[in-house]
């Protein structure tokens, strides 16, 4: 098929109508109307000569050809805006988006990146912090840093560090904590990995409590509610040193289980560009230090 035929209005109808999974607010970020975008993308369906989309009662659903087409279009389109940008305000610079789990962010990238900026001020660098998760393609993500084992599929990876966790407390509450089982009767902070505590009161020899306390999906909230006396945050300390050193939380035993680690990855159909490099490059360096 013949790429150049294929109507950009067209194409851009269909991808934000499948990534926002309507035609009408498609047609709002559009600025046309809803029946403008379906007659769209019935003309894209057309010229393809495969149905996109299957129209439900109540809004529409992607078929498999629309699945493998939209992150596709999505990317394409990113990187159109980003150049015509940088033509655009004459600068030149190239983008990098760094998605980022939100308690590698705060606890060691941030403080370093001055450092990166000075080395690399033709980077535009653009970070997105979340909770471990995303959609390294739909949010056109470059590299993804995130917690885990390192296995994700259709994923190139970096092991950055390990982040052992260990229990965090505000320092009144650690005045009663001497030993693992001080810890039963107390309130657990949990996070969204609920096998956390299990596996640390096994490397503490002591049998896991039933589950009970409340339920974070960050480690950043974790730590705020310890912190105010909440209850008992396990976490991985090493992220939270500032924390520490300003007695904000205190450590009231030393027990650390392994639970994963930090990791740079980007998906491997991502074409490496020359910031994505001296980012890597950076960022190693950064750790030997």
């Amino acid at each position: 098929m013949d790429v150049s035929r294929l109507p950009l209005n067209a194409l851009r109808a269909f991808e934000s109508s499948a990534r926002l999974g309507s035609f009408t607010k498609a047609g709002m970020e559009l600025r046309v109307g809803q029946t403008a975008i379906s007659h769209q993308v019935k003309a894209l369906e057309k010229e393809l000569d495969v149905t996109l989309f299957k129209r439900l009662p109540r809004g529409i659903a992607l078929t498999e050809e629309a699945q493998a087409l939209l992150p596709v279009l999505t990317d394409a389109f990113r990187r159109m805006s980003e150049k015509l940008h940088q033509l655009g305000d004459g600068t030149f610079r190239e983008i990098l988006t760094v998605g980022v789990v939100g308690t590698f962010a705060i606890g060691w990238l941030l403080p370093r990146l001055p450092r990166f900026a000075r080395a690399h001020p033709d980077i535009d660098l653009r970070l997105k912090t979340n909770n471990n998760t995303a959609d390294t393609l739909l949010d056109g993500l470059d590299f993804f840093i995130r917690f885990g084992d390192g296995a994700w599929h259709g994923t190139d990876v970096v092991h950055l560090i390990d982040a052992p966790l260990s229990p965090v407390c505000a320092p009144a509450l650690a005045k009663s904590i001497r030993k693992p089982k001080d810890l039963l009767g107390m309130h657990l902070l949990r996070s969204y990995r609920r096998d956390d505590w299990s596996i640390w009161c096994r490397q503490a020899g002591i049998a896991p409590p039933s589950p009970r306390g409340w339920m974070f999906d960050s480690s950043l909230a974790l730590v705020e509610a310890a912190a105010q006396g909440a209850g008992v945050a396990l976490v991985p300390v090493a992220m939270f040193s500032r924390d520490l050193t300003r007695k904000r939380i205190v450590q009231p035993l030393r027990t650390v289980a392994p639970a994963g680690g930090y990791w740079l990855t980007n998906l491997k159909t991502h074409q490496e560009t020359a910031s994505m490099k001296a980012f890597r490059t950076w960022l190693l360096a950064e750790l030997r230090r």
